[in-house]
């Protein structure tokens, strides 16, 4: 397809995303995000929020407002949220408040992020310091964890000038892609364990077996977004800069020749069961094409998104009367746990696909936006 036909079709494509979203609402509130203090809920907020700042609607920002404050009490407690359960996921949602603080100036805002930053220094370690993705997964790290948390320091720590936060931010991203990271194709495997009890990891490196397409979608929105606050003098940056690079490529090296999209199971391209799934694809598109836009990445050509966008409109996305929908999502997927996950190849097939759920929906507007926002800065 040719560049001027993709671009007519992301020019109207986030507005209609958005929609899509705020259509589910009944009085005013998403029953997805104001059920609970959850992070996909985050995530979709987060990219509302960025739709704002797009289009420069403030209905937008008034629904992630709205949102928040169901939760975020006058004293700066969360309703719903639990510092003992040592949860990184709990982190992802307080992204948000960074930005109602700076702009409302209410006091509760910045109390509740330095309540999930107490979390953090709490926050149970390997040897090494790396976070555990959660209290009831002892030594290990997860690719989703960094989404979670390392952005969230990034932003604190330029929003309050505690530089410190930078130096763990850089440290957890760093320290998690050292010890997933395949030495073979450069990708990065789902999960580490440190102590190599678990049975879904490896004996010899504690990695899981897998390269799973969402688990690499949270590391490299982790890593885009976490740099965009970062100072151009801090000692890391560079370093997480070349990281962002070498993954980049490698992620590049595994999209479908055919459809410019990712597998669900990235390391078992084209095996019998394996699929083309949505919110991996999406996650990836974000953070290449923000990568691009904002010069981090050198050597990969924005021909490498553009087939990727155009992949997820052609193979995932419909319209109809209701709006746009969002097909071929991995609902969920996990290691370990009571109904034990053993993050084997049919695991990662066995998981239920859904559609129109936020954890999919929300990267689609994130993906949507980044395609825009390059697409206008390639023609400036």
């Amino acid at each position: 397809m040719k560049a001027s036909m993709l671009d007519t079709k992301i020019e109207r494509m986030s507005v209609k995303v958005g929609e899509a979203i705020l259509s589910q609402s009944q009085d005013g509130y998403h029953p997805k995000m104001a059920n609970q203090w959850g992070y996909v809920a985050g995530m979709a907020l987060a990219a509302i929020d960025k739709l704002g700042d797009w289009t420069g609607d403030a209905k937008y920002h008034d629904f992630v407002k709205r949102h928040m404050d169901v939760f975020i009490q006058e004293d700066g407690s969360i309703r719903g949220y639990k510092l003992n359960d040592y949860n990184l996921d709990h982190i992802n949602k307080g992204k948000n408040l960074f930005r109602l603080w700076r702009e409302t100036g209410e006091a509760k805002y910045e109390a509740a992020a330095r309540l999930l930053l107490t979390q953090l220094v709490g926050q149970p370690r390997t040897s090494e310091g790396g976070f555990w993705h959660k209290k009831i997964y002892p030594f290990q790290m997860w690719l989703d964890g960094l989404y979670m948390s390392s952005p969230f320091m990034a932003e604190y720590a330029h929003t309050f000038q505690d530089n410190s936060w930078f130096d763990e931010a850089a440290h957890q991203l760093l320290l998690v892609e050292r010890h997933t990271r395949n030495p073979q194709t450069g990708l990065l495997h789902h999960a580490w364990d440190e102590t190599q009890e678990q049975r879904w990891c490896a004996s010899g490196t504690g990695q899981s077996r897998h390269v799973w397409g969402r688990a690499m979608g949270w590391y490299a929105m982790a890593l885009v977004d976490a740099l965009e606050y970062f100072p151009i003098g801090h000692p890391k940056r560079g370093q997480l800069m070349g990281i962002f690079e070498r993954m980049a490529n490698s992620v590049v090296r595994a999209q479908d020749q055919e459809s410019g999209v990712w597998y669900q199971v990235m390391d078992c391209n084209g095996q019998q069961g394996n699929y083309l799934e949505s919110s991996g694809s999406c996650m990836l598109t974000y953070a290449i094409a923000k990568g691009i836009r904002l010069h981090y990445l050198a050597e990969i050509d924005r021909s490498v998104v553009e087939r990727a966008y155009e992949g997820i409109l052609q193979r995932f996305v419909t319209e109809d009367e209701q709006g746009v929908h969002l097909h071929q999502i991995c609902h969920g997927a996990g290691l370990g746990g009571r109904k034990y996950r053993d993050g084997s190849y049919a695991y990662y097939l066995s998981e239920a696909i859904v559609s129109d759920v936020l954890m999919g929906v929300a990267p689609l507007l994130l993906a949507t936006l980044e395609m825009e926002q390059l697409r206008e800065s390639c023609e400036e």
